[in-house]
């Protein structure tokens, strides 16, 4: 597949500590070794794109104070591509700062944008999916979005209601979408997964840069003047001081609310390739691999005693050894240890206090 205008946007200005005490709003997950590879989320989602996207095309859109932390990690990557943002204004702002500064030096480009903290545990067919969308999005005006088939009830997620009944005659495995719903219930997302129609949101998008510029021109024409009104600084030592005054004037709205519930020409392609938005130590629980008594592991040297269920991250110990646990989460990370039923995670912010 030609790469030469294939470009990866990765939005990686989450603050989230989700994973505490291993992350922290001074480094948070995006930048961790979460599954204890030896590599972090972001340089994993870097990787997997590897066969589609040339180095020089990769973009990260981060908070400016995790820039030379990106730099750091993913160091085939010109700085010039890692974009500041200087205050947080949800992803339609991001989305639109990058489209236009992508168009500036590749009006052609194609373009598949990505959030930094997802595993993807079939890394051969993830990129099957999003090549095939790259061709479909390179010579239409469509919007692209992912949807993951659901293996469970989950209400931590949206989903993407589709239309089965009306495929593209490009692709015969992208359908047009009926609907964007909300994270439901429990009830709710019952029913959802007893239909065949109903997927995951993943937050992965593929359009190309001129399609989403200008949905935003139709659909957000107050972002879209901003960003517009700034052509003549993009790539240029004057860019960063021009964004920093122009962005906060952003309204904060997430790309969903933004674009994708108006515009037209919106499609989801059905994927499954053992994707996980880690949001909490239960999903890292769910995702790893686990002993016959239910128990995952991340470390060097873990023994486990009459123990069930429980999820364990102590990369930083040379050994580890626990007895008597149903249901825990046990971490460390910088000389900080933290032991919590997995059923209570909600209140680790709380004790962390």
């Amino acid at each position: 597949m030609a790469k030469i205008n294939n470009h990866l946007v990765i939005m990686a200005g989450g603050v989230g500590s989700r994973f505490w005490p291993m992350s922290t709003s001074e480094r948070p997950k995006q930048f961790i070794d979460v599954l204890g590879t030896g590599r972090t989320l972001l340089q994993l989602t870097v990787e997997r794109f590897g066969s589609l996207v040339k180095p020089e095309n990769i973009w990260v859109v981060t908070n400016a104070s995790y820039a030379d932390i990106v730099a750091e990690q993913l160091p085939d990557m010109p700085k010039s591509n890692i974009l500041c943002e200087p205050c947080r204004r949800n992803t339609a702002p991001c989305i639109a700062y990058i489209s236009w500064r992508i168009k500036a030096s590749d009006p052609k480009a194609n373009i598949v944008v990505t959030p930094s903290d997802h595993i993807v545990t079939n890394v051969q067919e993830f990129q099957r999916v999003i090549g095939d969308c790259m061709k479909f999005t390179a010579d239409t005006d469509a919007i692209v979005t992912l949807g993951m088939k659901p293996n469970r009830p989950e209400t931590g997620y949206g989903y993407i209601q589709a239309n089965l009944a009306a495929n593209s005659l490009r692709n015969k495995g992208i359908f047009r979408v009926d609907s964007f719903r909300e994270k439901p219930d429990l009830q709710t997302a019952l029913k959802y997964i007893q239909q065949s129609n109903y997927y995951w949101n993943a937050g992965i998008f593929i359009w190309n840069v001129n399609t989403i510029v200008n949905a935003f021109r139709m659909y957000q024409p107050t972002l879209a003047k901003i960003f517009e009104s700034m052509n003549s600084v993009y790539g240029t030592p004057r860019e960063q001081e021009i964004i920093n005054e122009r962005f906060p004037e952003c309204e904060s709205i997430s790309v969903d609310y933004a674009i994708m519930e108006k515009a037209e020409e919106i499609f989801v392609c059905p994927a499954d390739f053992g994707w996980s938005d880690l949001g909490t130590w239960g999903s890292l629980h769910l995702q790893s691999h686990k002993d016959l008594y239910g128990n995952a592991c991340i470390g060097q040297d873990i023994r486990m005693f009459e123990s069930h269920n429980c999820i364990i991250h102590t990369a930083q110990e040379k050994r580890v050894i626990i007895q008597g646990l149903d249901g825990y989460i046990v971490a460390e990370n910088n000389d900080t240890l933290l032991i919590c039923k997995l059923s209570e995670e909600q209140r680790i912010k709380q004790f962390s206090e």
